[in-house]
């Protein structure tokens, strides 16, 4: 009975293994929570705005919104979290643009309205893609330009630092690794070993000689304060 139960177990703790492995791109990348329709648009809230297409270097459109300001004091370029879409930002554009701030936010490849599926190594394709449309169709110089990531925007916002300069890079409540934070939620898991989406945040960071502001919540319940410390 006891060598039953024992089998039993390890066939549950292979099997979660398993599911971990297999399907963590269905763990990371929620672009259904809360839906792919866009829920309002920057005109609900007063903002000029302009829908743009972003197109990648492998093939992918992308939707995004390009809110310009009349006095900007400078240029953000927007990365959301894993969840939701670019309609689900607006209280954040509303206070950009009360900053003077011209923004630029975009849906990754699978969000929203963008083509495609989303993959770690895609989303950084995005980033650049709407880089370029920056510096090529908005005619935005690159010094001119801050780089914003919220969350899991924050590692790619931190990946794209290491192939432009900007004039710097703003991370929130970002994970300094995926390995980081899923050892906290399944640590009794080989969470390590079962990795195949890094999103490296720190190792980004590391890598980068531009300057770099990192806001975290000491009370942040889903990343704890201690990533921003990494």
């Amino acid at each position: 009975m006891l060598l039953r139960i024992l089998f039993l177990a390890l066939l549950v703790y292979v099997g979660l293994a398993l599911v971990i492995f297999l399907f963590q791109g269905r763990l990371v990348f929620l672009p259904h929570v809360a839906g792919r329709d866009l829920v309002a648009t920057p005109h609900h809230l007063g903002l000029v705005y302009d829908d743009v297409e972003l197109h990648t270097a492998d093939g992918e459109t992308l939707h995004g919104w390009w809110l310009p300001h009349s006095q900007a004091r400078g240029t953000l370029l927007f990365k959301h979290g894993n969840a939701g879409n670019i309609s689900h930002r607006l209280d954040s554009l509303r206070i950009f643009n009360e900053l003077g701030l011209n923004v630029l936010i975009f849906d990754y490849r699978g969000y929203g309205q963008s083509s495609g599926r989303p993959s770690e190594q895609g989303t950084y394709k995005d980033a650049r893609a709407a880089w370029d449309w920056l510096i090529d169709e908005a005619g935005v110089q690159p010094g001119e330009v801050i780089l914003f990531g919220r969350s899991m925007g924050g590692a790619i916002a931190a990946q794209l630092a290491t192939e432009v300069r900007p004039a710097g890079v703003i991370v929130e409540s970002s994970f300094s690794s995926i390995a980081d934070i899923a050892s906290e939620y399944y640590g009794w898991l080989p969470v390590r070993w079962l990795t195949r989406i890094h999103f490296p945040t720190a190792d980004f960071l590391a890598q980068t000689d531009v300057p770099v502001l990192v806001v975290h919540s000491r009370e942040d319940e889903i990343v704890r304060f201690e990533h921003a410390e990494r």
